[in-house]
């Protein structure tokens, strides 16, 4: 699975992919990381604010940093 974290890498954004990564590990996926920080790319997807988790192309929040509990049931799905 690519698993995309939309953001110029602020605080929130460093946030939301270091809680991915510990849910990742916890359930032992196999996945591959990548932050996106080039602001035109970032504009390609349909959101209005970062940071924003992007799983195999889906977005799955932005705006928000999510529980653990809700990235885990994202990457179930």
């Amino acid at each position: 699975m690519l698993i995309k974290i939309l953001g110029s890498g602020c605080a929130k954004c460093n946030r939301l992919e270091q809680l991915t990564r510990e849910v990742v590990a916890e359930q032992g996926l196999n996945a591959s990381f990548e932050h996106v920080t080039a602001m035109d790319e970032i504009m390609a997807y349909p959101i209005m604010t970062t940071p924003a988790l992007v799983v195999d192309e889906v977005v799955r929040v932005s705006g928000r940093i999510p529980s653990k509990d809700e990235i885990a049931a994202w990457l179930k799905g």
